[in-house]
Protein backbone atom coordinates (compact mmCIF):
# COMPACT_ATOMS: atom_id res chain seq x y z
CA UNK A 1 0.00 0.00 0.00
CA UNK A 2 1.31 3.52 -1.01
CA UNK A 3 2.07 5.68 1.96
CA UNK A 4 3.00 9.02 4.17
CA UNK A 5 4.41 10.74 7.18
CA UNK A 6 2.00 10.93 10.03
CA UNK A 7 2.59 14.31 10.75
CA UNK A 8 4.88 17.05 9.52
CA UNK A 9 8.53 17.08 9.85
CA UNK A 10 10.61 20.64 9.50
CA UNK A 11 14.79 20.81 8.32
CA UNK A 12 16.93 23.57 9.02
CA UNK A 13 20.12 23.25 7.22
CA UNK A 14 22.56 24.63 4.32
CA UNK A 15 22.83 24.85 0.93
CA UNK A 16 25.86 22.90 -0.45
CA UNK A 17 26.29 24.99 -3.51
CA UNK A 18 24.62 27.87 -2.64
CA UNK A 19 25.48 28.41 0.99
CA UNK A 20 22.59 29.77 2.38
CA UNK A 21 20.41 28.43 4.84
CA UNK A 22 17.07 27.01 3.75
CA UNK A 23 14.11 25.43 5.71
CA UNK A 24 12.50 22.39 4.35
CA UNK A 25 8.70 21.33 6.09
CA UNK A 26 7.92 17.87 4.75
CA UNK A 27 3.99 17.58 4.73
CA UNK A 28 2.00 14.27 4.78
CA UNK A 29 -0.28 14.17 1.30
CA UNK A 30 -3.35 12.23 -0.22
CA UNK A 31 -2.71 9.34 -1.77
CA UNK A 32 -1.78 9.45 -5.31
CA UNK A 33 -0.35 12.79 -4.87
CA UNK A 34 3.57 11.71 -4.94
CA UNK A 35 5.93 13.91 -3.91
CA UNK A 36 5.75 17.44 -4.48
CA UNK A 37 8.04 20.77 -3.85
CA UNK A 38 6.68 24.13 -2.75
CA UNK A 39 8.76 27.52 -2.95
CA UNK A 40 7.33 29.46 0.07
CA UNK A 41 9.77 32.08 -0.74
CA UNK A 42 8.06 32.57 -4.26
CA UNK A 43 4.77 34.25 -5.34
CA UNK A 44 2.14 31.69 -6.83
CA UNK A 45 3.10 28.96 -4.46
CA UNK A 46 3.38 26.30 -7.91
CA UNK A 47 3.94 22.58 -7.05
CA UNK A 48 6.41 21.16 -8.94
CA UNK A 49 6.14 17.64 -8.90
CA UNK A 50 8.95 14.97 -8.23
CA UNK A 51 9.00 13.80 -11.94
CA UNK A 52 11.53 12.89 -14.36
CA UNK A 53 10.18 15.62 -16.97
CA UNK A 54 10.86 18.28 -14.28
CA UNK A 55 14.61 17.73 -14.49
CA UNK A 56 16.07 20.58 -15.92
CA UNK A 57 19.78 19.69 -14.94
CA UNK A 58 21.97 17.27 -13.85
CA UNK A 59 25.41 18.56 -13.83
CA UNK A 60 26.16 18.82 -10.19
CA UNK A 61 22.90 17.76 -8.56
CA UNK A 62 19.65 16.93 -9.50
CA UNK A 63 17.67 20.34 -10.44
CA UNK A 64 13.68 19.86 -10.60
CA UNK A 65 12.18 22.85 -12.46
CA UNK A 66 8.75 24.94 -13.28
CA UNK A 67 6.59 28.00 -13.81
CA UNK A 68 10.11 30.05 -13.71
CA UNK A 69 11.14 28.26 -10.04
CA UNK A 70 13.93 25.85 -9.32
CA UNK A 71 14.26 23.31 -6.45
CA UNK A 72 18.35 22.03 -6.71
CA UNK A 73 19.97 19.01 -5.04
CA UNK A 74 17.25 16.93 -4.12
CA UNK A 75 18.34 13.29 -4.67
CA UNK A 76 19.12 12.73 -0.80
CA UNK A 77 15.81 13.94 -0.06
CA UNK A 78 14.49 11.68 -2.65
CA UNK A 79 16.58 9.02 -1.72
CA UNK A 80 14.88 8.92 2.00
CA UNK A 81 11.59 8.83 0.51
CA UNK A 82 12.65 6.43 -1.81
CA UNK A 83 14.48 4.02 0.66
CA UNK A 84 11.50 4.20 3.38
CA UNK A 85 8.54 3.57 0.67
CA UNK A 86 7.44 7.28 1.19
CA UNK A 87 5.01 7.60 -1.83
CA UNK A 88 3.45 11.00 -0.57
CA UNK A 89 4.60 14.42 0.59
CA UNK A 90 4.56 17.63 -0.09
CA UNK A 91 7.96 19.65 0.85
CA UNK A 92 7.47 23.34 1.20
CA UNK A 93 11.14 25.28 0.76
CA UNK A 94 11.63 28.69 1.49
CA UNK A 95 14.68 28.39 -1.18
CA UNK A 96 15.66 26.94 -4.01
CA UNK A 97 18.31 24.63 -2.56
CA UNK A 98 17.33 21.76 -0.26
CA UNK A 99 20.05 21.43 2.50
CA UNK A 100 22.96 19.31 2.62
CA UNK A 101 22.55 18.39 6.17
CA UNK A 102 25.48 16.20 6.90
CA UNK A 103 25.66 15.19 3.13
CA UNK A 104 23.78 12.16 3.33
CA UNK A 105 19.99 10.81 3.79
CA UNK A 106 20.36 9.85 7.33
CA UNK A 107 19.01 12.78 9.45
CA UNK A 108 16.07 13.06 6.89
CA UNK A 109 15.61 9.43 7.46
CA UNK A 110 15.74 9.89 11.44
CA UNK A 111 13.56 12.60 11.33
CA UNK A 112 10.68 10.31 9.13
CA UNK A 113 10.96 7.74 11.19
CA UNK A 114 10.28 9.81 14.39
CA UNK A 115 6.91 11.62 12.76
CA UNK A 116 6.05 8.45 11.76
CA UNK A 117 4.78 6.50 8.67
CA UNK A 118 1.38 5.29 7.84
CA UNK A 119 0.23 3.11 5.39
CA UNK A 120 -2.55 4.93 3.32
CA UNK A 121 -6.13 3.14 1.22
CA UNK A 122 -4.82 2.75 -2.10
CA UNK A 123 -2.19 0.31 -3.73
CA UNK A 124 1.22 1.22 -4.31
CA UNK A 125 2.11 1.38 -8.30
CA UNK A 126 5.24 -0.30 -9.90
CA UNK A 127 7.02 -0.65 -12.96
CA UNK A 128 7.02 -4.55 -13.48
CA UNK A 129 9.90 -5.19 -16.04
CA UNK A 130 9.31 -7.87 -18.93
CA UNK A 131 12.50 -7.73 -20.63
CA UNK A 132 16.04 -6.04 -20.15
CA UNK A 133 16.41 -2.07 -21.04
CA UNK A 134 20.17 -0.84 -21.00
CA UNK A 135 22.39 2.41 -21.42
CA UNK A 136 25.98 2.52 -22.23
CA UNK A 137 28.49 5.51 -22.70
CA UNK A 138 31.60 3.64 -23.23
CA UNK A 139 32.38 1.65 -20.39
CA UNK A 140 29.42 3.52 -17.67
CA UNK A 141 26.12 1.74 -17.85
CA UNK A 142 22.55 1.54 -16.36
CA UNK A 143 20.45 -2.07 -16.51
CA UNK A 144 17.38 -3.26 -15.35
CA UNK A 145 16.69 -6.88 -15.66
CA UNK A 146 12.97 -8.69 -14.67
CA UNK A 147 13.21 -10.14 -11.32
CA UNK A 148 10.59 -10.44 -8.40
CA UNK A 149 12.61 -8.17 -6.56
CA UNK A 150 13.76 -4.37 -6.00
CA UNK A 151 17.33 -4.94 -6.11
CA UNK A 152 19.74 -2.39 -7.10
CA UNK A 153 23.81 -2.83 -7.60
CA UNK A 154 26.21 -0.62 -8.27
CA UNK A 155 29.77 -0.14 -9.27
CA UNK A 156 32.17 2.31 -9.17
CA UNK A 157 35.86 1.97 -10.07
CA UNK A 158 38.08 5.33 -8.94
CA UNK A 159 41.89 5.90 -9.98
CA UNK A 160 42.24 6.06 -5.92
CA UNK A 161 44.10 4.29 -3.86
CA UNK A 162 41.34 5.30 -0.78
CA UNK A 163 38.50 4.30 -2.96
CA UNK A 164 39.35 2.14 -6.23
CA UNK A 165 36.98 -1.00 -7.03
CA UNK A 166 33.58 -1.14 -5.12
CA UNK A 167 29.91 -2.56 -5.48
CA UNK A 168 27.01 -2.59 -3.11
CA UNK A 169 23.86 -4.45 -3.70
CA UNK A 170 20.78 -3.38 -1.69
CA UNK A 171 16.97 -4.51 -1.67
CA UNK A 172 15.00 -2.46 -0.23
CA UNK A 173 12.08 -5.17 0.78
CA UNK A 174 14.91 -7.33 2.83
CA UNK A 175 17.25 -4.73 3.88
CA UNK A 176 17.36 -1.80 6.40
CA UNK A 177 17.80 1.25 4.17
CA UNK A 178 18.27 3.47 7.75
CA UNK A 179 21.50 1.26 8.64
CA UNK A 180 23.61 0.50 5.06
CA UNK A 181 22.24 3.19 2.99
CA UNK A 182 21.13 6.39 4.95
CA UNK A 183 24.17 7.48 6.44
CA UNK A 184 26.78 7.29 3.46
CA UNK A 185 27.92 10.78 3.25
CA UNK A 186 28.60 12.68 -0.52
CA UNK A 187 32.46 12.76 -1.22
CA UNK A 188 34.65 14.85 -3.11
CA UNK A 189 37.88 15.14 -4.25
CA UNK A 190 39.96 18.33 -2.96
CA UNK A 191 41.00 19.33 -6.67
CA UNK A 192 37.79 19.64 -7.50
CA UNK A 193 36.39 21.42 -4.41
CA UNK A 194 39.18 24.24 -5.32
CA UNK A 195 37.89 24.41 -8.53
CA UNK A 196 34.28 24.62 -7.99
CA UNK A 197 34.97 27.21 -5.02
CA UNK A 198 36.48 29.52 -8.18
CA UNK A 199 33.70 29.61 -9.57
CA UNK A 200 31.57 30.68 -6.42
CA UNK A 201 30.08 27.01 -6.30
CA UNK A 202 30.05 24.69 -3.47
CA UNK A 203 30.24 28.01 -0.86
CA UNK A 204 28.10 25.55 1.94
CA UNK A 205 30.82 22.39 1.61
CA UNK A 206 32.69 21.87 4.54
CA UNK A 207 33.83 18.72 6.30
CA UNK A 208 30.41 18.79 8.17
CA UNK A 209 28.76 17.21 5.15
CA UNK A 210 31.14 15.48 3.00
CA UNK A 211 33.88 13.18 2.84
CA UNK A 212 36.87 15.55 1.34
CA UNK A 213 39.73 13.26 -0.21
CA UNK A 214 43.25 14.74 -0.70
CA UNK A 215 46.07 12.95 -3.06
CA UNK A 216 46.63 9.95 -0.01
CA UNK A 217 44.43 10.54 2.82
CA UNK A 218 41.15 11.62 3.95
CA UNK A 219 40.60 14.85 5.98
CA UNK A 220 37.62 14.06 7.61
CA UNK A 221 38.98 13.09 11.53
CA UNK A 222 36.32 10.90 12.06
CA UNK A 223 37.36 8.52 8.85
CA UNK A 224 34.44 6.82 7.09
CA UNK A 225 31.66 5.41 8.43
CA UNK A 226 31.63 2.51 6.05
CA UNK A 227 34.42 0.61 4.78
CA UNK A 228 32.71 0.94 1.35
CA UNK A 229 31.15 4.45 1.99
CA UNK A 230 31.61 5.77 -1.75
CA UNK A 231 29.61 3.02 -3.60
CA UNK A 232 27.19 3.35 -0.62
CA UNK A 233 26.60 6.74 -1.60
CA UNK A 234 26.38 6.43 -5.10
CA UNK A 235 23.90 3.98 -4.58
CA UNK A 236 21.46 6.26 -2.51
CA UNK A 237 22.03 8.83 -5.36
CA UNK A 238 20.71 6.36 -7.71
CA UNK A 239 17.65 5.45 -5.44
CA UNK A 240 17.01 9.35 -5.36
CA UNK A 241 17.37 9.36 -9.25
CA UNK A 242 15.39 6.20 -10.09
CA UNK A 243 12.99 7.95 -8.01
CA UNK A 244 11.78 10.39 -10.55
CA UNK A 245 10.02 7.71 -12.69
CA UNK A 246 7.42 8.68 -9.79
CA UNK A 247 7.04 5.08 -9.02
CA UNK A 248 9.47 2.14 -7.95
CA UNK A 249 10.24 -0.28 -10.59
CA UNK A 250 9.87 -4.16 -9.47
CA UNK A 251 13.34 -5.10 -11.57
CA UNK A 252 17.17 -5.66 -10.35
CA UNK A 253 18.81 -2.27 -11.17
CA UNK A 254 22.62 -1.76 -12.03
CA UNK A 255 24.58 0.53 -12.79
CA UNK A 256 28.30 0.92 -13.56
CA UNK A 257 30.40 4.21 -12.91
CA UNK A 258 26.97 6.04 -13.60
CA UNK A 259 26.24 9.59 -12.10
CA UNK A 260 23.03 11.54 -12.44
CA UNK A 261 23.32 12.61 -15.69
CA UNK A 262 23.83 9.00 -17.01
CA UNK A 263 20.74 8.28 -14.55
CA UNK A 264 18.59 10.56 -15.88
CA UNK A 265 19.32 9.38 -19.86
CA UNK A 266 18.30 5.88 -18.79
CA UNK A 267 15.09 7.03 -17.14
CA UNK A 268 13.99 8.68 -20.94
CA UNK A 269 15.28 5.17 -22.40
CA UNK A 270 13.15 3.30 -20.09
CA UNK A 271 10.14 5.51 -20.59
CA UNK A 272 10.17 4.91 -24.36
CA UNK A 273 10.35 1.34 -24.18
CA UNK A 274 6.80 0.91 -23.05
CA UNK A 275 6.74 -2.36 -24.36
CA UNK A 276 9.30 -3.73 -21.95
CA UNK A 277 7.51 -2.95 -18.80
CA UNK A 278 4.29 -2.58 -17.66
CA UNK A 279 2.60 -1.17 -14.66
CA UNK A 280 0.23 -2.19 -11.79
CA UNK A 281 -0.02 -2.87 -8.42
CA UNK A 282 1.42 -6.33 -7.14
CA UNK A 283 2.63 -8.56 -4.48
CA UNK A 284 6.21 -10.21 -5.40
CA UNK A 285 4.75 -13.70 -5.49
CA UNK A 286 2.28 -12.20 -8.11
CA UNK A 287 5.44 -11.12 -10.38
CA UNK A 288 5.61 -13.49 -13.96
Amino acid sequence: MQKTLAQEVVCLGIGVHSGKETTITVKPAQANHGIAFRRTDLPGMYDIQALFKRVVDTSLATVLGANGAIVSTIEHLMAAFAGLGIDNALVEINDYEVPVMDGSAKEFVSSFIKAGIEEQQAPKQFFVVKEPIKLSDGDKYVVVYPEKSRRITCFVDFDHPLIGEQEFVFDPDTDNFGEEISGARTFGFMKDIEYLKKFGLGKGGSLDNAIIIDKDKILNKEGLRYKDEFVRHKLLDSLGDFSLLGMPIMGHIKTCKSGHALNHLFIRKFLQEKDKWKTCSVKKDQVS
